[in-house]
């Protein structure tokens, strides 16, 4: 096979003279080239000019052998990050030569190799937009692409890409194309190159393929891969790769990630079919902790689980009975049951003198500020020391006493705090309130109705108690019993979709004589409980309410209420809004903008569209005359869309920069509240000081805004920074009692839970987004749009619809009989590791604890031992963990 000493050297001077020379590389300029070769170099590069014209030989044999030769070296050689093979780089010139060639030769087998050949030498040599490496790849041989190695396979996969959009265009077939991606996924999933695989197949359209071609070694970093681009694709494409994305998990039973996709994908289908899937009782149990902590409402059946006493622990677990226990549990390891006075946070000793002095008068506003903060400060925990306080204790009398420094409707706030204080305990909870519904003083039953509704969130009962008491109240005549029933039905059974409340509130729409108040909070109620339903027969009642409503009502700041309610109905259910949204377009003009902006908005909210923040952001760009109000709640649209994940999120925190520069007032006043809404319960030091810059603000409700802002951002983490803020601004607002106020509500939020609870509405690794958290938190942002006329007046109350969002951050390890179990944890920042090479790290800068342990923003938590195996792919809220019948103790 070695080619004939004798014409070694005469071959390459004869090719010297019939290879035209190109007339920028000059004779002098090759030779000095040749020079500066290594003697193998030089040798290989004969040798291969040599094989470039053994191909043009008549004689078929030689051909061969010479083709033979050239694949050889080309497959052998190796190539490094920064330089073309060798090979590659001498054949180059002959690249004409050869292709010329190939034109003139007769259909063959030596006709495919030499277009195998040229494909690869394509890789170097072709222009920009030829696509020839393709092109000779489809003529050539059907062999084994992956031995040309892996640059030229991603090149390949390329072109296939722009060649197939040309063809989509031209409407031509594309077999052959389809022939060579199957091929390609298969190379690139064989070899660790998972996103290149799923790239390719969505360039193509054909996802389904991935199914066949991922194996139990890459499924979890393809899914990975699949799930966080999701949020990066256009719909409806996102959609498909979440399913695919779901096919796998069950295909490879990994049932608690396809509960996830499902639970994203709001797909009660999917949720049957991992119930239905799954054989293992209790990882049923660990689905239905996962449903609970997403808020879903559902009824197990034999299908779902078969087992009677089974399905009752599972029901148990999805209705949440055990979070009150849990979440006191937790208080206990970390030794917080001490019940806090609102004076302990205020810290007014570390202040100096003349703020102190003027905090000792006794004002209702003073007292209905203390009334919230211990709210929040103690929620959930049972026991405090304003509400609960036992009527023998030194105070000379029962909790009536405070109850009674309040003004009048302070007292619905105060009563309704009790219901913060035992939140989620059902059974302490309801005989405690208990006393007040026989209150002789409206505002004192107002508020025990709506507290009734506090402690019943998020927990279902079988025997529907809040149902049963609310529903008494709400024919009463005074409108402010009636807010108070409504509102705790919202509140109780958010998301549930209860048909009987449904119709009890619609009747209330459709009342004539019914005052505004009442039909603000009923829609806002209704709203809560079809939170993204899409329901048409609400939707049409709050219509028609908006419609009836005369030209001075649409001015109160109460009508407000009602866009947002139906935009509630559609929360994050992007297209489905349309039909209303053009329904919208016949409104008053006073209200028109208004309820398109947050029908915008609501739609969108948690998808992070970026043509929608623009569309937005349009509007907030534009200069107004009139006192139109639509502007506030387009800002706080771009802080709900923009959430989604975390580039959106920075760069839309950017854009509002820019708005408080040049924005009109009612935009500067929605600025604030859309930062607190974009890092909830995560205080980021950039956005701290910005509100800090804002508390100080000339235009008062731009202050109050921030203030409130400030206790969002740092809601439940004891932020120490925030507090020395907030405490500074109380001496500095000293004589305003608004701002006071807002900074007293701030103060109650930073501690909320004494730092055991979070508002962030996102969970299972910034994944999913609760949607009754979400819509609970932008309704209290949209009442502070106009902080004056709601927060300040007499509706302070609308603050408990944080209590939706409230959820304790922590993880909680149980064992298989769900007792709290103590196991060690490594908790961390949370890394992004998708794509990488290798099994990175998903954690840095971690510490070891053992649980129950607080989970900050961003914080991941991972098993710090091999004893245990959890059940849930992602540690937050309540996890299983199951012995690990591999393990042995070292001895």
């Amino acid at each position: 096979m070695a080619p004939d000493p004798n014409s070694g050297s005469g071959s390459g001077a004869r090719e010297e003279a019939s290879l035209k020379v190109p007339s920028k590389d000059p004779k002098k300029k090759d030779e000095k080239k040749d020079e500066d070769l290594s003697d193998e170099d030089l040798a290989l590069k004969q040798q291969l000019e040599l094989y470039v014209e053994r191909v043009q030989d008549p004689d078929p044999g030689l051909q061969k052998v010479a083709l033979e030769s050239m694949r050889q070296e080309i497959r052998t050689s190796t190539s490094s990050m920064t330089s073309v093979p060798k090979p590659l780089k001498f054949l180059r010139p002959h690249y004409g030569t050869l292709k010329a060639y190939y034109e003139t030769m007769p259909d063959s087998d030596l006709k495919k190799y030499l277009a195998d050949i040229l494909s690869v030498l394509a890789l170097t040599m072709s222009a920009e937009g030829e696509r020839e490496s393709l092109k000779y790849r489809l003529l050539g041989s059907d062999g084994d692409i992956g031995s040309w190695g892996h640059e030229y396979v991603r090149n390949l996969a390329g072109e296939i890409a722009q060649e197939y959009i040309k063809r989509q265009s031209e409407e031509a077939p594309i077999e052959d194309l389809m022939e060579l991606v199957q091929q390609i996924v298969a190379f690139h999933m064989q070899h660790n190159a998972e996103p290149e695989a799923v790239d390719l197949l969505m360039e193509v359209e054909d996802l389904d393929l991935l199914v066949e071609h991922v194996d139990k070694t890459n499924f979890k970093r393809t899914c990975l891969y699949l799930t966080s681009s999701a949020r990066y694709l256009p719909g409806p494409d996102d959609m498909l790769v979440l399913d695919i994305a779901y096919s796998i998990y069950v295909k490879f039973e990994e049932f608690a990630n396809a509960l996830q996709i499902a639970l994203f994908l709001d797909n009660q289908q999917h949720v049957r079919q991992v119930f239905e899937s799954c054989g293992d009782p209790l990882m049923k149990k660990q689905f239905c902790y996962i449903l609970a902590r997403h808020g879903v409402t559902l009824e197990l059946d034999e299908e779902m689980v078969a087992d009677d006493s089974e399905r009752e622990v599972c029901q148990e677990i999805l209705n949440n009975a055990r979070l009150s226990e849990g979440y006191l549990t937790l208080a206990r390891d970390i030794e917080v049951m001490e019940p806090k006075s609102p004076e302990d946070i205020y810290k007014a000793h570390l202040l100096d003198g003349r703020a102190s002095a003027g905090a000792s008068v006794d004002s209702a506003r003073q007292n209905l500020a203390a009334t919230f903060v211990n709210a929040f400060v103690n929620a959930g925990f049972g026991q405090d020391k304003l509400m609960t306080v036992s009527s023998d204790a030194s105070s000379g009398g029962s909790s009536g006493n405070w109850l009674f420094k309040n003004k009048e409707h302070g007292k619905t706030s105060a009563a309704a705090s009790l219901g913060m204080i035992l939140l989620w305990d059902i059974d302490s909870g309801l005989s405690q309130m208990d006393k007040y519904l026989h209150s002789n003083d409206n505002h004192v039953i107002a508020g025990a109705l709506l507290g009734v509704g506090i402690v019943n969130c998020g927990v279902k009962n079988d025997c529907d108690p809040a149902l049963a008491l609310l529903s008494d109240y709400i024919g009463k005549d005074d409108p402010s019993i009636r807010i108070g029933a409504i509102m705790g039905l919202g509140i109780s059974y958010a998301g549930s979709q209860n048909e009987q409340i449904r119709s009890i509130l619609t009747s209330i729409l459709n009342d004539a004589k019914a005052p505004l108040d009442v039909i603000a909070f009923t829609a806002i109620s209704l709203g809560l409980v079809n939170v993204g339903s899409c329901n048409e027969d609400v939707a049409q009642a709050i219509i028609f309410a908006l419609m009836d409503r005369s030209e001075s009502e649409l001015g109160e700041p109460l009508t407000q209420l009602l866009p947002l309610a139906l935009g509630l109905l559609y929360l994050g259910k992007q297209e489905s809004v349309e039909a209303t949204a053009e329904v919208s377009k016949t409104f008053n003009e006073k209200i028109r903008k208004y309820c398109d902006m947050i029908l915008l908005s609501c739609a969108y909210a948690g998808t992070g569209n970026v043509l929608k923040v623009q569309n937005l952001l349009g509007h907030c760009a534009q200069h107004l005359e009139k006192g139109e109000t639509h502007q506030g709640p387009a800002v706080l649209g771009i802080a709900m869309v923009a959430m989604a994940e975390e580039l959106g999120l920075e760069m839309a925190i950017r854009s509002l920069e820019h708005l408080l520069q040049y924005g009109e007032q009612n935009i500067r006043r929605a600025v604030p509240l859309a930062l607190g809404l974009l890092c909830i319960s995560n205080p980021k030091v950039n956005v701290m000081d910005t509100l800090s810059r804002l508390s100080h603000d000339t235009d008062s409700e731009v202050a109050m805004a921030a203030v409130i802002s400030l206790g969002l951002t740092g809601a439940g983490t004891n932020n120490a920074r925030i507090a020395g803020m907030l405490r500074n601004l109380s001496t500095y607002y000293y004589k305003d009692a608004s701002l006071l106020f807002c900074v007293r509500i701030a103060q109650g939020l930073i501690h909320l839970g004494k730092g055991l609870l979070t508002l962030n509405p996102y969970q299972s690794d910034r994944f999913l987004l609760s949607p009754i958290a979400f819509a609970g938190l932008i309704t209290m942002l949209h009442t502070c749009l106009d902080m004056k006329a709601l927060i300040l007046g007499k509706y302070h109350y609308v603050l408990y619809f944080l209590v939706l969002a409230m959820q304790p951050r922590m993880l909680m390890t149980v064992d298989e009989n769900l007792k709290p179990l103590s196991v060690p944890v490594r908790v961390g920042q949370a890394v992004d590791v998708v794509g990488q090479a290798g099994r990175p790290k998903t954690i840095t800068g971690f510490q070891t604890h053992s649980t129950p342990v607080l989970l900050a923003a961003g914080d991941r938590a991972e098993l710090a031992t091999e004893k245990y195996i959890p059940l849930s792919p992602i540690l937050e809220g309540f996890v299983i963990v199951r012995e690990n019948p591999e393990y042995r103790e070292d001895h």
